[in-house]
């Protein structure tokens, strides 16, 4: 008698690739095998081939004419059918493994692989394997995925606007925080760079939010400029320098920086650079430098400055000087620590009193008097950001200027880069407790074409994270315009539906397996579903990511144009919609007591 899941026999075998010649008892479509509906001889299914005490294991990648060998091409006309079967491991006794030993020879008995099967690879419910989903195929079955592997080897969530991708972010990282649907993985840590305030209230009750205008419920958003890469700081505030205005202000900064080092836990005096993270005062260091760009003498020897205000560090005020005299009459030109940065300086000045940038050019606590001193320091915003007690940390940056967002990418995935790097052997390090960072839109700041802070920054954590217990997980609607070296180091891949081509072609070249027919079904994945391949899924599944809470999904559904275009126009006030433009704030409220 034949088994119920028995599909065929092995017609041909090339490499990883095999041919399967159809039963004649097989019909596409659902079968009902012990209680349990499954898609019999479609693209996206498993099989399992028996070798004696191994068990070969494939995913069907193409069924029909095309899949017929080319060699038995009249048996078309004798009514075989074929499907074609690409290999991915084996049951070695009780264990599965990625790959092959062995190959499957002629007529070997093909079966569909049930739910005890499935059963047998994933195994019972093991510390590490979290579930995420259900199999397209089979319903029943869950989806599981290993997260020591999802963290360590990086992973990416691609697909195109509207296939799920916020969605999928959000069940993804719900199902790392919560063991069994209740209590959290209590030293989780996650770190989510969230570009459209999209994730704050569907993660609510798992992540602490950090926002440039924050809510009563969250956390206002500081990255001072003084833990920040001081090349790229400068950069920001002045622009182009000459190497000798740029050795000269970084001369400063040093000085500055040595100033308030005495008596800090870790800081060797003698091996302190202008990059060391230590409070500075940017005010003071603008006064310092525009003071002998202005300044003239009244006297020939220009020991007594011909200073007619003397300016204030505090408020941005220059000083004024009386203008210099003709040829060699007194008030004479300053010639002493002049860098010729007059441009730059009027820039930096422009900056520090633009409101906008004030999260990580005046960062409240963190920010430092005309002394050095800052009320908070390097361990509070550290503890902030990666001490308080809940799983995730979502920084808000939409309230961040497109301007200066790359830049501040790039010092935020500095920072923890490098408090992870350092503090790796410690208890609050990378290595005793594992850090993901997830970054969503990654192709507005990690363009292949685009030389910037972020960029190298990722590049740094995915080749080098995985020793010091970072991990990567890149998300973007556009993986063909992400940065090739990035995107090849992701080891799982979650692809949902994908429609442009070039996209489609870079996740093929990107997958560890030969999958071709399975990932041609990019294009018709439905909203929510994804094909999830790599490092952290054992078998490459086609899945149906888990849909959380209405009220616990981001805020990325499209508007509903019917409904809102059928509605009475309400009361418009458009004093309200300048106020949220004019601060950066889509919640903008007035102030107690002014409408």
């Amino acid at each position: 008698m034949t088994a119920p899941a028995f599909l065929g026999r092995v017609g041909s075998v090339a490499g990883a690739t095999i041919s399967v010649r159809l039963a004649d008892s097989v019909a596409s479509g659902i079968a009902i095998i012990g209680g349990r509906s499954y898609r019999v001889a479609q693209v996206g299914s498993f099989v399992r081939i028996p070798q004696g005490y191994h068990d070969l294991y494939g995913v069907i990648s193409e069924v029909g004419a095309n899949a017929t060998p080319e060699t038995i091409l009249d048996d078309r006309q004798r009514g075989e059918s074929w499907m074609t079967v690409q290999l991915v491991g084996e049951m070695v006794e009780t264990s599965f493994e990625r790959g092959i030993s062995q190959y499957p020879g002629i007529n070997d008995e093909v079966h569909l692989v049930v739910e005890a099967d499935l059963q047998r690879i994933y195994g019972v419910e093991e510390e590490g394997q979290i579930v995420i989903g259900r199999l397209a195929g089979a319903e029943s079955i869950p989806v599981k995925i290993d997260l020591d592997r999802l963290v360590t080897r990086h992973s990416a969530v691609l697909g195109s606007t509207g296939s799920g991708k916020s969605t999928t972010v959000s069940s993804l990282l719900r199902s790392i925080c919560e063991v069994g649907g209740t209590s959290q993985r209590a030293s989780a840590r996650i770190l989510l760079l969230d570009l459209h305030g999209e994730y704050g209230e569907a993660l609510a009750n798992v992540a602490k939010v950090f926002r440039v205008n924050p809510s009563a419920q969250e956390s206002p958003l500081h990255v001072p400029f003084w833990a920040l890469d001081t090349e790229e700081l400068l950069s920001f505030l002045m622009g182009p320098l000459s190497e000798a205005a740029f050795t000269g202000i970084l001369d400063k900064i040093q000085s500055a920086k040595l100033a308030v080092a005495d008596g800090v836990p870790g800081v060797d005096i003698n091996a302190l650079t202008a990059n060391t993270p230590l409070p500075y005062s940017l005010k003071k260091l603008w006064f310092e430098l525009v003071d002998p760009e202005y300044c003239t003498w009244a006297d020939k020897e220009r020991t007594e400055p011909a200073v007619d205000f003397e300016g204030d560090a505090e408020t941005l005020t220059p000083p004024k000087y009386q203008p210099p005299g003709a040829g060699s009459a007194t008030p004479l030109i300053n010639n002493q620590n002049v860098l010729g940065i007059r441009r730059q300086l009027t820039q930096m000045r422009s900056r520090l009193l633009d409101r906008q940038y004030d999260f990580m050019l005046h960062p409240g606590k963190w920010e430092p008097d005309l002394k050095g001193a800052a009320a908070e320091d390097l361990p509070e915003l550290l503890e902030s950001w990666f001490g308080h007690e809940r799983p995730i940390t979502i920084l808000d940056l939409s309230g961040v200027p497109s301007g200066v967002l790359i830049h501040m990418i790039g010092g935020i995935l500095n920072i923890a880069y490098e408090s992870m790097f350092w503090g790796r052997v410690l208890p609050e390090g990378g290595r005793n407790r594992p850090m993901l960072v997830v970054m969503e839109e990654a192709h507005r700041y990690l363009g292949k074409d685009t030389d910037n802070p972020a960029r190298t920054m990722v590049q740094r954590i995915v080749k080098e994270g995985r020793k010091f217990g970072i991990g990567a997980m890149i998300v973007s609607q556009r993986p063909s315009e992400i940065d090739e070296t990035i995107l090849s180091q992701c080891g799982s891949l979650f692809a949902l539906r994908l429609s442009n081509s070039a996209d489609q072609g870079k996740v093929k070249a990107a997958l560890p397996d030969s999958l071709g027919g399975l990932v041609d079904t990019l294009p018709v994945l439905r909203t929510g579903e994804a094909i999830i391949m790599g490092e952290a899924a054992r078998l490459p599944v086609r899945c149906r990511i888990n849909l959380p809470p209405e009220t616990a999904r981001p805020n990325s559904a499209d508007p509903e144009v019917a409904v809102a275009w059928t509605k009475p126009r309400g009361e418009q006030n458009y004093d309200r919609l300048a106020a949220a433009w004019r601060s950066q704030n889509p919640r903008w409220t007035p102030p107690k007591g002014k409408k």
